[in-house]
């Protein structure tokens, strides 16, 4: 064990209280998330910001500061919608962050082991569940190339890929090993760890493949909302989440939005066609920040090809790409 974890070792980083509590958040139920497309986008934000799309930005502009990491890791109980499977997942407390992976490499250093210091958060269940995040990096771990490891990041899997220096047929020979540690105490966490291959420099080439959990900031962007002047209506000015529906987030604020004076593209008569992106009721005018929303699908250009700075509410999501701004939209542009 000390030769695989040379630089793994264990901190105790709660009080009593602090540890009751986060236990007492140990396995707390959850609903499972859908998103407004109907399926996932491939970066990791994917499963909690949906619809966000890929990332356009630095999302190292989102982490949280040190001090606030270590009381918002939690664990919930998670099962996915008509299954009768389950885990335990990560999570975090507050609603206005959510929780990152990254996929991050580095070689194999005999002298170092894995160089990562790990704490402790919530454990002693005696089943082996837990919260362990990183208090400490070092060596190979914390010179990594692209994403590096900070503190506070929680391990999730941890694999070892191994090449054999000597040819098999002229060809070489890789195997990957691969261990979940995702909401284990420290103890589980070490001996899943210390489970894979000890190191053999004679013979392979190790690589160290780490998937980690990180708790960042959802981006947000400022939307401010101009109302007809026969509404007589102040402006708004909302603050939305990237990976929000325009419409959907515009409307749960008490927004109004539907425009009586719109027709539907498909009858050519009035009526709200239930966020289907039929009609034409939700449109609104773009008059800034146009580059914050999804782009925009077949059927949407169509529809309002004669106004290219008109968007369906019910098919924009804003901040896409993850990114933050502000923007500046006329409400039932109709009627101006």
């Amino acid at each position: 064990m000390k030769r695989q974890l040379a630089k793994t070792q264990r901190h105790n980083g709660c009080t009593p209280i602090m540890r009751a509590m986060i236990s007492l958040l140990l396995l707390q139920p959850v609903q499972p998330l859908s998103s407004p497309f109907g399926g996932t986008t491939k970066n990791v934000a994917t499963q909690i910001l949906q619809g966000a799309g890929p990332t356009s930005v630095n999302m190292d502009v989102y982490n949280i500061p040190p001090d606030e990491i270590m009381g918002e890791w939690k664990a919930n109980f998670v099962q996915k919608a008509n299954e009768n499977t389950a885990k335990v997942a990560l999570a975090c407390q507050s609603p206005e962050y959510f929780i990152d992976s990254l996929t991050i490499n580095f070689p194999r250093n005999l002298e170092e082991g894995l160089g990562l210091s790990l704490v402790e958060l919530a454990g002693g269940r005696g089943d082996g569940l837990g919260i362990t995040i990183v208090s400490e990096v070092s060596g190979a771990a914390a010179s990594a190339e692209g994403a590096s490891i900070l503190y506070g990041d929680s391990l999730a899997f941890v694999g070892l890929v191994r090449t054999a220096k000597k040819l098999s047929e002229g060809k070489s020979v890789v195997k990957e090993y691969t261990v979940a540690t995702e909401c284990l105490d420290y103890e589980a966490t070490v001996e899943a760890i210390s489970s894979l291959p000890s190191a053999n420099a004679d013979e392979f080439e190790d690589t160290w493949v780490l998937k980690v959990k990180r708790i960042r900031r959802k981006p947000k962007i400022s939307v401010r909302l101009l109302y007809p002047p026969s509404q007589k209506e102040e402006d708004v000015t909302l603050e939305l989440f990237a990976g929000e529906n325009l419409r959907q987030g515009m409307l749960v604020r008490g927004i109004k939005l539907n425009d009586p004076l719109a027709k539907r593209f498909d009858t050519k008569n009035s009526g709200n066609c239930g966020a289907g992106g039929l009609c034409r009721t939700c449109s609104v005018v773009v008059q800034s920040g146009m580059d914050l929303l999804n782009p925009q699908r077949l059927s949407e250009k169509q529809m309002l090809a004669d106004s290219p700075r008109w968007r369906l509410a019910c098919k924009a999501i804003v901040g896409y790409g993850m990114k933050e701004g502000e923007m500046t939209i006329r409400v039932n542009p109709n009627q101006w």
